[in-house]
């Protein structure tokens, strides 16, 4: 179902700026929506581009060709340097062939929401509010800690690769939105999100308990178990029976937009 919380929202919203691009869900909806489609216009792609690097290279080529010091060893060293230039440009334009196909597919699909008007947050003692910080652990450097602070961050990335956050609404009620950390686009991170006014394009998956987000129910052997309750926690009443559940989205972008 399509959700956009915003009461009086326009009817016209232009996207001005990717924050967050899943390259690879994006393009399983494509296969999955035009059945195979999406192959064909990569390979056209990739048949321009490669026209577009040889014409450039052989351009190159002819105009330092007249320097005798450099000798084929240029030519070699042009060759080589114009490869990497072309695997980069044609790395780039597959990513914004899928953008724009996924954001033509995506526009009036109910199946995909566009949440916005959230805030955005890691819950405490969560993996996702731990790797918010850790990237900063390499400047620290403590004797009397027993491992290796400095590698924290490399250990979360090899352990996870989806990282859940809380988008609240203004009515207070909440829902988890994963990411995948790898798919961060212009050098933006967890951290950013919750600085910014953006819409988030997401597939539900399935329903989750806030509790069950944190570090140790991620490490607990029953992942169905957010956390042991106690006596104090049955006296209370606040035992898991009672723990809503909240709904859970794959993010596949995530962006700025502006008002038409």
């Amino acid at each position: 179902m399509t959700v956009d919380v915003s009461p009086d929202h326009p009817t016209s919203r232009s996207l001005v700026k990717v924050v967050y691009f899943d390259e690879e869900s994006a393009s399983d909806y494509l296969d999955i929506s035009i059945g195979g489609k999406s192959v064909a216009t990569s390979e056209d792609v990739k048949d321009r581009t490669s026209g577009v690097h040889g014409r450039v290279e052989a351009k190159l080529a002819a105009r330092f060709s007249w320097l005798p010091f450099l000798g084929g060893s240029a030519e070699a060293g042009m060759s080589a340097d114009m490869s990497r230039a072309g695997q980069s440009i044609l790395r780039k334009t597959l990513s914004n062939t899928i953008l724009t196909d996924y954001l033509a597919k995506a526009e009036g699909d109910e199946r995909v929401s566009k949440l916005r008007e959230l805030r955005v947050f890691a819950p405490t003692n969560s993996m996702a509010y731990a790797k918010m910080f850790t990237p900063y652990m390499v400047m620290l450097k403590l004797d009397d800690i027993p491992f290796d602070l400095s590698r924290m961050d490399e250990s979360l990335l090899a352990a996870k690769g989806y990282y859940e956050l809380i988008g609240e609404r203004g009515d207070n009620s909440r829902i988890v939105l994963r990411f995948n950390i790898r798919a961060f686009r212009n050098n933006y991170g967890l951290a950013d999100l919750g600085r910014m006014r953006l819409v988030f394009h997401g597939v539900q998956v399935g329903k989750a308990a806030q509790n069950a987000l944190t570090m140790a129910a991620e490490m607990s052997s029953d992942s169905n178990s957010p956390e042991s309750v106690t006596v104090l926690d049955l006296v209370d009443g606040s035992g898991r029976g009672d723990e809503t559940l909240l709904d859970v989205y794959d993010v596949i972008l995530a962006g700025v937009e502006h008002d038409v």
